[in-house]
């Protein structure tokens, strides 16, 4: 049920992340995502019998499962670490190809010598006894352990710089990886216990493993969903908050197209009715143009001198703490 689980939420974050991060060149995200997807896919105990078997009955579904896996966590640490400018030498490093380079063959070797059986929907519990098949675990999850910190490192980086809302998508990553790193320390324990045939410790740290499994997960993928998922509500509060301004400062700029026609009046290619931020921007220029211009009798009133400073202010970047002050003397209200 965990796997299902699991492989329901990532496909669903694939999904989200196709419809919220259409165009954009970085694919690291989506990478990850569907990497993942595929690797939770992989492990659900039906479909795993059914691909086994057409590979020969083996258990080389478990390989191909682990190694999508292990490159799922690698995209994620590079698209984490691509969003902040915050990547010392350490960091990139551990999120380095050579690095997961090093970590694939080694997976890849040590489950050359593991004597496999016939398949077997619980892998480790049936060969984690012998020491290729331990070494083969301690691999992956300590290769995860290496990303998940340098994940956690940058993400803790994103916390400290953030502001109020913008900090979530950063703080879910962060539980995330701090989960991750917790599991890859019991599945590890798990391996040497299983090793050294101390089966009730095995069994005992197994308990821990289905909660941290699916938490870690339920974490990342809230936290990869919400960062492209804030930036589309950002996109379209500052669009609408585009048109509200237009709507605003356009009797000002009819106004003052009165007093001094602009060049909006003899070039219509340059000016997009369409296109608000371009609209926003040709009429603050022509409302300054005529406030400035000594031949025309043209000056802005109290009340219009804030939405034009707020329009100006949301065109720079900085309209949040205006946008409310436009509105307010747009419609007479007392700030």
């Amino acid at each position: 049920m965990t796997q299902i689980l699991v492989s329901a939420l990532l496909w669903l974050l694939v999904l989200s992340l196709l419809i919220l991060r259409r165009g954009r060149a970085d694919r690291s995200i989506l990478w990850s995502a569907l990497t993942i997807a595929v690797a939770m896919t992989l492990n659900i105990d039906g479909l795993y019998r059914w691909a086994d078997r057409l590979l020969g009955g083996t258990n080389l579904v478990t390989l191909v499962a682990d190694l999508a896996l292990m490159l799922g966590i690698f995209f994620l640490g590079r698209a984490v670490a691509k969003a902040t400018e915050f990547r010392p030498a350490i960091v990139r490093f551990a999120l380095g190809r050579t690095v997961l380079a090093v970590a694939l063959v080694c997976t890849v070797l040590a489950f050359v010598f593991i004597e496999r059986g016939v398949t077997t929907t619980t892998f480790m519990l049936d060969y984690g006894a012998q020491p290729a098949a331990a070494a083969y675990s301690m691999t992956q999850f300590a290769y995860d352990g290496i990303v998940l910190t340098a994940m956690a490192a940058v993400t803790t980086r994103q916390i400290r710089r953030g502001r109020g809302a913008d900090r979530l998508p950063a703080v879910a990553l962060l539980i995330g990886s701090a989960l991750g790193l917790v599991l890859a320390a019991v599945v590890i324990g798990m391996d040497i216990a299983h090793l050294a045939g101390d089966v009730p410790l095995m069994l005992g740290l197994g308990t821990a493993y289905s909660p941290l499994f699916l938490s870690t997960f339920l974490f990342l993928c809230l936290g990869l969903a919400s960062q492209p998922a804030m930036r589309w509500l950002r996109a379209r509060a500052r669009a609408n908050a585009m048109r509200r301004l237009v709507t605003q400062t356009t009797p000002i700029w009819q106004r003052a197209n009165l007093a001094r026609p602009g060049m909006s009046q003899q070039d219509a290619a340059g000016f997009s009715a369409a296109d608000a931020e371009t609209r926003l921007h040709r009429q603050l220029v022509e409302i300054r143009d005529a406030a400035v211009d000594p031949r025309v009798a043209f000056e802005l009133s109290d009340a219009e001198s804030v939405i034009v400073d707020a329009a100006e202010a949301h065109l720079l970047g900085r309209g949040a703490d205006t946008n409310a002050t436009s509105a307010q003397a747009a419609t007479g209200a007392t700030p």
